[in-house]
């Protein structure tokens, strides 16, 4: 993990088109200011994780109705 120090109003580059640039400080909080493609999802981490635990709950439930849908289709198949 590369730790760096910034003074309020200075920033860090990422590559040629992010920019976190430090906007507030009081005694307890960091304020940060992201400058990113639309393309690219800024998340704080709580919500990036709540997002990977739904994905994974969809895709189960995804997994199993397609299944039910290849049973129902093989027993049709063994009907015929």
């Amino acid at each position: 993990m590369l730790v760096l120090t910034r003074k309020l109003g200075e920033s860090i580059r990422i590559a040629d088109n992010i920019v976190i640039k430090v906007v507030d400080l009081d005694s307890r909080h960091v304020k940060l200011g992201i400058e990113a493609p639309r393309a690219i999802a800024v998340n704080r981490e709580e919500i990036y994780e709540k997002i990977q635990q739904e994905n994974k709950a969809a895709s189960a439930s995804s997994d199993s109705g397609l299944k039910s849908i290849a049973d129902a289709l093989r027993n049709d198949a063994k009907k015929k």
